[in-house]
């Protein structure tokens, strides 16, 4: 009946507007998550350029060593996979396109006889490859969207102990890179082993000259040593800050378009319930007019009948 589907109609339009006020809240946070981020982000720039400065100036000046992290395999036929995506949903192609990017590298691999570790970094993730049947090493959740630096060093520890003990030869390290607010993008990139120290210096330009005045302990090789370490978390930290900011973009967005679909609803439920109150309003009126024509048609059969019975009276 029509004044059932006005009812039914205008408790629809209620739901959607109550779920267009949490996507609304949801996307003015995660726009403010995501200015966080990217304050983060430069924030930590500073110390990784610097760390790779120096790094650069060590290498050409001539230090060099044989440091397990820099170790080549001859044959890559063990891999570990650092997978970064978000602990939560409501992102948009965020979690997915960094498990698609993943499970193809892992299928690759397999296809060409090798074997494969999973370390995973985000809930998604985790539940993801579980669910299919693969193999996880390690997991980490809980910090996805705001990242320390201690999270960086945890993982960290945990891949060069896959790699110093030869378990794997080679670290990929796979997540979103964060280009602009409108462009994010899954990237896959070698993690370990690090090129060397001398190829570092190549790319970025070190300068021997930099070093004129300094006396290292125990020596320039001793301080390259120990600094290849703290590069891999700080390029790993790097990742995950990137990827951080790279959710709350997305989430942002997918909670932008997600109001917009829920405004068109409103108007185009509010246009179907319009469109009920009428039918019902014109159904009354029509009922109501047949009753009066029936009345009247009632009323004249009597007033007929009685001038008939008076003339043959």
């Amino acid at each position: 009946m029509p004044g059932g589907t006005e009812r039914i109609l205008r408790r629809r339009i209620g739901s959607v507007k109550n779920t267009k006020k949490i996507t609304r809240a949801m996307e003015l946070i995660a726009a403010t998550r995501v200015a966080r981020a990217q304050q983060r982000a430069r924030a930590a720039r500073p110390y990784a350029e610097q760390l790779t400065g120096v790094i650069e100036d060590l290498a050409a000046g001539g230090a060099d060593v044989s440091h397990p992290l820099l170790r080549e395999a001859e044959n890559v036929s063990r891999v570990a996979f650092v997978v970064c995506a978000g602990d939560r949903g409501l992102a948009g192609a965020y979690n997915s396109a960094v498990i698609r990017s993943a499970e193809r590298e892992i299928q690759a691999l397999r296809a060409d006889g090798g074997d494969y570790r999973i370390v995973s970094v985000g809930k998604k993730v985790a539940d993801y490859f579980n669910f299919r049947g693969f193999d996880i090493d390690t997991r980490y959740d809980g910090f996805t969207d705001n990242p320390t630096y201690e999270n960086a060093r945890e993982i960290a520890r945990r891949v060069r102990e896959l790699f110093d003990a030869g378990e794997v030869d080679q670290v990929e390290l796979i997540y979103t890179e964060f280009v602009s607010l409108g462009t994010q993008r899954p990237v896959v990139r070698r993690f370990l082993p690090l090129t060397s120290a001398k190829t570092i210096a190549d790319e970025g330009g070190g300068d021997a000259e930099a070093l004129a005045g300094f006396s290292f302990e125990p020596s320039p090789e001793g301080v390259l040593e120990d600094l290849l370490p703290r590069y891999v978390e700080a390029r790993l930290f790097a990742a995950l800050l990137d990827a951080a900011a790279s959710e709350h973009a997305n989430r942002q967005r997918a909670m932008k378009a997600a109001t917009e679909n829920a405004e068109e609803l409103i108007i185009k439920l509010s246009r179907e319930m319009n469109r009920a109150r009428q039918e019902s309003i014109t159904t009354e009126i029509m009922e109501i007019v047949s009753g009066a024509e029936s009345l009247n048609d009632e009323a004249s059969a009597e007033v007929i009948n009685s001038f008939a019975e008076a003339l043959d009276a």
